[in-house]
């Protein structure tokens, strides 16, 4: 296997605003993007972005539309997804628009794709649930054309297309870096014939199952020492005092739980995260971290060990805080962890 890469840091947002704390979009989205800003110019060197649909709380559906602003906003960090939900898109107008992201920020977008899980998210769209994987590999086959300079004629089950050739195109050569997330074995596969990469929280399942793929696909396969990993945790929060920061920000993290969990339940994926009655319950069940500088380094380290991961991110606003609440704690962050991966 390579050497392990630089790994980078990120900021992962999805700009939600739930109702029991809403304030003005307006507000969010400029509070949000200063943020990240600022996160650039301590060190952070990622800026995600989630996408949902529909939701209740304003859970952001446009990330191709905000990293467009990033790109304007922001001069050296990467700029990318994790994840667009790529079968609510028209492949050939996604190439379109990811390019102009990539072009106004001057090479630095990355593609990070999901299927989806919510039923309700494809009903609004007008696209059978069943077809989302489908739909997802052809894209992906599609995108990676048109970004490589082809002009594409593709005839599958979900798209036709004729004579399409993107102008202009991507700064990137060949293109732009392509994830794939995903949590079965299916997601596996795709990864392994369609992306560059694996992208997520708590992917080693995925990442050990795709070099599997790729080294069965043999000559026609690629290398799977070269297949790369964008890690994260969904909350990784540095205090030097945990106790506290618990009571400042447990309610807004339990949001998160009790929104995740009802649509995770309707889409057959109920075991993959709790639904705890309150805060204290969530924090006895370990999925947000809330630690020192000390146990996040080590925590990370563990997390990647074995892996060649460049990015590593982590939700940065619990939903209903106004960004200024992390300041400090992205700060201590940058000081006291980030050192000990330079």
């Amino acid at each position: 296997m390579n050497s392990a890469p630089k790994l980078r840091f990120g900021v992962w947002f999805d700009f939600r605003n739930p109702p029991q704390w809403r304030r003005s979009y307006e507000d969010i989205y400029a509070e949000t993007i200063e943020q990240i800003v600022w996160a650039e110019g301590l060190g952070y060197e990622g800026a995600w972005l989630s996408e949902h649909h529909f939701a209740p709380d304003g859970y952001s559906p446009s990330p191709v539309v905000i990293a467009a602003a990033l790109a304007v906003k922001t001069k050296r960090m990467r700029i990318g997804t994790n994840v667009l939900l790529l079968p609510l898109y028209h492949p050939v107008r996604l190439a379109e628009d990811c390019a102009t992201v990539d072009i106004l920020s001057r090479g630095r977008f990355e593609l990070g794709v999901g299927l989806g899980y919510r039923p309700n998210e494809f009903e609004g769209y007008g696209i059978p649930y069943h077809e989302r994987a489908g739909r997802t590999n052809e894209a992906l086959q599609i995108i990676r054309r048109l970004w490589e300079g082809e002009t594409v004629t593709f005839h599958g089950k979900y798209y036709h297309i004729d004579g399409a050739r993107i102008e202009p195109p991507p700064v990137q050569r060949p293109r732009p870096p392509i994830w794939v997330g995903g949590l079965v074995k299916a997601a596996a596969r795709r990864v392994a014939r369609y992306g560059d990469g694996v992208i997520g929280a708590g992917i080693r399942g995925i990442y050990e199952a795709a070099r599997i793929e790729m080294a069965e696909m043999g000559a026609q396969g690629r290398d799977p020492d070269k297949l790369r990993v964008a890690e994260g945790m969904l909350w990784l929060v540095v205090s030097n005092d945990p106790d506290r920061t618990w009571h400042e920000l447990g309610a807004n993290l339990l949001h998160v739980f009790q929104d995740y969990a009802p649509g995770l339940e309707k889409a057959g994926m109920g075991k993959l995260m709790p639904y705890p009655k309150d805060a204290a319950e969530l924090r006895s069940m370990r999925y947000v971290n809330i630690v020192t500088p000390e146990e996040a380094v080590a925590m990370i380290k563990h997390h990647i060990a074995g892996m060649p991961a460049e990015h590593f991110c982590f939700m940065t606003v619990p939903p209903g805080l106004p960004p200024k609440v992390m300041y400090p704690y992205l700060e201590l962050f940058a000081n006291k962890v980030m050192p000990h991966f330079r």
